[in-house]
C-alpha cells in the first residue's frame, strides 16, 4: 500500500480504538448502569445515528467542495471537546447530548477518510476500502479488548480512555492529515444543495440508492449486537468483560481473516457475488445467535458474523466509488454512509421496543426476515447502468 494510505490505517485504528470504549457498552451503561429502558436507550442511540447521517452528508459534500484536512479537523476538535466534557459529566442527560454531538462529528469524519482512501489509491479499488475497514475492525478489537475490563472496574475510565484516544487522533491529523489533502487526485465540486436546480437524479444515483437500501436492512441486524443483544447477555449472566470479548473476535478475526479474503476476492471479483455469499453467513450467524444460552455459543455466532462481514462490508463503498461520477465520489461516499447510519439509528429503537413488548425470540424471526431484502437489491440495482471500475456511465 502507498505511505498515504498507512497514514489514514494508522489515524483510522486510533480513532476506532477510542470509539470502541463507548458504542459497544452504550445500551449496558444505559439499561444495566442507570436503569433506563431499552425502548429509552435504544431512541438515544437513534438520536445519535441521525446526528450522525446529518454529518454523513455534510461531510460528503464538504470533500467534494473543500478541504478534506480543515474539515476533518473540525469534526475532531469538535468531538475531541465533548469527550473531555463526557468524561466528568455522564449523568443520562449530559451523557445523552454528548453522545449525538460526537455521532454528528464522527459523521463528518467517515466519508471523507474512505472518499480520501479511493483518491489517494485509485488503482488499489475494493483494496483502499479493504484497508480502512481492517483499520476500523483493528481499532475494535483493540478497544474491546480492554473496554470490558476496564469498565468492570469503573465505567467512568470507559470515558476518560475515549477522550485520550480521540485527542491522538486530533494530533495525529493536525500534523500530518495536510499533506495528504495536497497529495489527492480528485476534482472539486459544489454541493448539491449549491448545484439546486442544476441537480438531477442520474441512474447512478438512482442505482446507488437501491443498492445501499438493502445495505440499510443488513445494518439494523447487525446493529442488534450493540443493543438488545448486548443487553440480552447480561440478562442471561455473561459478564460484561466476556460481552467485550466478543467484539475483541470480531476485530481480530476480521485481521486474522485477510489472506483468506484476497485469496478469495481475487478469484470471485464480483461486488455483488461478495453481498450474497456475505449475507446468507450473516443469517447462519443470527441461527446460532437465537439458539446460544452461554458464551461459547455467542462467540461462535460472532466469528460467523464476521465472515459474513469481511466479505461483504468493503464491497458498498466500493461499488459506490465504481458508479460515481468524477468530482462525486465524497458525496457517494457520504450517501453509503448515511444511509448504513440510518440503519444503526433504526435498529436499536425498533429492537428495543421488539424487546420490551415481546421478547428475543421475535426479534430474531424478524432479523431473519430483513435479511432476505439485500438479495434483491444488489440484483437489481445495476439493472439500468453499466458499472465500470473506477467511475460510471
Amino acid at each position: 500500500m502507498p505511505k498515504a494510505i498507512w497514514l489514514l490505517v494508522i489515524a483510522t485504528t486510533i480513532n476506532v480504538t477510542g470509539g470502541s470504549f463507548l458504542w459497544p457498552l452504550n445500551t449496558i451503561y444505559m439499561h444495566n448502569e442507570l436503569g433506563q429502558s431499552l425502548a429509552f436507550a435504544g431512541f438515544i442511540l437513534m438520536m445519535n445515528q441521525a446526528a450522525a447521517v446529518v454529518g454523513n452528508l455534510i461531510g460528503g459534500a464538504l470533500y467534494d467542495r473543500s478541504s478534506a484536512y480543515r474539515s476533518i479537523l473540525i469534526a475532531t476538535s469538535i468531538s475531541l471537546i465533548a469527550a473531555l466534557v463526557m468524561s466528568f459529566y455522564h449523568s443520562i442527560v449530559p451523557y445523552a447530548i454528548l453522545l449525538i454531538v460526537i455521532g454528528f462529528a464522527n459523521g463528518i469524519t467517515w466519508p471523507i477518510m474512505f472518499a480520501m482512501a479511493g483518491s489517494l489509491w485509485p488503482e488499489g479499488g475494493r483494496k483502499a476500502f479493504n484497508a480502512v475497514y481492517v483499520a476500523q475492525n483493528l481499532g475494535v478489537a483493540l478497544g474491546a479488548t480492554l473496554s470490558g475490563y476496564v469498565a468492570s472496574i469503573s465505567f467512568d475510565y470507559i470515558f476518560t480512555a475515549n477522550a485520550c484516544f480521540i485527542a491522538i487522533f486530533f494530533l495525529l491529523v493536525l500534523f500530518t492529515f495536510k499533506r495528504l489533502d495536497a497529495a489527492q487526485n480528485r476534482q472539486m465540486h459544489t454541493s448539491v444543495i449549491e448545484q439546486g436546480k442544476k441537480f438531477k437524479v442520474s441512474p447512478a444515483l438512482i442505482s446507488l440508492l437501491l443498492l445501499c437500501s438493502g445495505f440499510l436492512f443488513i445494518h439494523i441486524s447487525y446493529s442488534q449486537w450493540m443493543t438488545t443483544i448486548a443487553s440480552y447477555t447480561q440478562d442471561i449472566g455473561i459478564p460484561v468483560e466476556q460481552y467485550s470479548t466478543i467484539w475483541a473476535i470480531n476485530g481480530f478475526l476480521i485481521l486474522l481473516l485477510q489472506p483468506l479474503v484476497q485469496w478469495f476476492t481475487n478469484r470471485v471479483t464480483n461486488g455483488k457475488h461478495h453481498i450474497y455469499i456475505g449475507t446468507t453467513i450473516m443469517i447462519l450467524s443470527f441461527l446460532v445467535a437465537m439458539n446460544a444460552g452461554n458464551f461459547t455459543m455467542f462467540a461462535v455466532a460472532m466469528a460467523i458474523l464476521t465472515i459474513g462481514e469481511v466479505l461483504m462490508w468493503p464491497a458498498f463503498p466500493t461499488l459506490a466509488n465504481q458508479l460515481a461520477p468524477k468530482g462525486r465520489e465524497g458525496f457517494y461516499q457520504g450517501l453509503v454512509n448515511s444511509i448504513a447510519t440510518i440503519g444503526r439509528m433504526v435498529g436499536p429503537l425498533a429492537g428495543g421496543f421488539i424487546v420490551d413488548y415481546y421478547n428475543i425470540e421475535v426479534l430474531f424471526f424478524c432479523l431473519l426476515g430483513l435479511l432476505m431484502i439485500p438479495y434483491i437489491t444488489t440484483f437489481l440495482y445495476d439493472r439500468n447502468v453499466k458499472v465500470n471500475q473506477g467511475g460510471q456511465t
